[in-house]
C-alpha cells in the first residue's frame, strides 16, 4: 500500500530546506534542484507542490513571516496585560521584541531568511506583496508596544509614529549586526541594547 504523504508537512519540510540554504549560502542558491537536494527529495517531488522557483520562494517568504508573527502574537497578550511602567511590563516587552532577533538557531535562520527575502523584494516583484504584508503586520505589533510604553506628550499620532519607526530601525539594526557580527552582537548585547531603548521609551 503506497504511503500517504501529508501535503502540509511536506511543504513545511521544503520551506525548511529553503531557509537553511538561504541562511548558509543566500537566496540565489535556492533553486528547485538545490532545495530538492537539501530536503532529500527528487526535483519532481518539489515540483508537485510548487510550479516553479517563484512560487516556492513566495510561499517560503510567507511561511517565515507567519512563523515570526506567530511568535510575536504569542508574546503580545502578556505584554498587554502587564501593569504599565512595571518591571513585569518591561520584561514582557523585551521577550516580545526578542522574537524578532537571531537569539537562538531557529530565530537566526528565520531572521536571515526574512531579511534576505525583504531585500530581494526590491528587485523581484513577485515578492513585493509579501514584503508589504510583513512590514505592515510587524509595524502593527510594534505600534502596540509603543502605545503601551509611551505617554502622549501632546504631539499625539506623529510622536507615536516616530517612536514606532525608531524602534523598528533599532530592531532591524540589531538583527543585521547580530547576523553579521555574532561574536560581538551576542544575545546578551542585543538584550542590553533593547533594554536601554525600552527604558528610554518608558522614561
Amino acid at each position: 500500500m503506497p504511503k500517504i504523504v501529508d501535503a502540509e508537512a511536506r511543504r513545511a519540510e521544503i520551506v525548511e530546506a529553503v531557509c537553511r540554504i538561504v541562511a548558509v549560502d543566500g537566496l540565489e542558491r535556492a533553486s528547485l534542484r538545490e532545495v530538492a537536494d537539501e530536503a532529500g527529495l527528487a526535483v519532481g517531488s518539489v515540483r508537485h507542490y510548487f510550479a516553479g522557483s517563484d512560487e516556492l520562494l513566495r510561499f517560503s517568504f510567507a511561511a517565515v513571516v507567519d512563523r515570526i508573527l506567530g511568535r510575536l502574537r504569542t508574546a503580545l497578550p502578556k505584554m498587554l496585560a502587564s501593569e504599565p511602567g512595571s518591571d513585569a511590563q518591561r520584561a514582557a516587552v523585551l521577550t516580545l521584541l526578542g522574537e524578532f532577533l537571531p537569539l537562538d538557531e531557529d530565530r537566526a535562520v528565520d531572521a536571515c531568511a526574512w531579511m534576505a527575502f525583504k531585500n530581494a523584494a526590491r528587485i523581484r516583484p513577485f515578492l513585493a506583496a509579501e514584503a508589504d504584508r510583513s512590514h505592515r503586520e510587524v509595524a502593527a505589533v510594534v505600534g502596540q508596544v509603543i502605545t503601551a510604553l509611551v505617554s502622549d506628550d501632546g504631539d499625539g499620532h506623529h510622536s507615536l509614529t516616530v517612536e514606532a519607526e525608531r524602534l523598528l530601525a533599532t530592531l532591524d539594526g540589531l538583527c543585521m549586526h547580530a547576523l553579521l557580527q555574532p561574536a560581538w552582537m551576542t544575545a546578551q548585547m542585543c538584550h542590553d541594547v533593547l533594554d536601554r531603548h525600552v527604558r528610554s521609551l518608558a522614561g
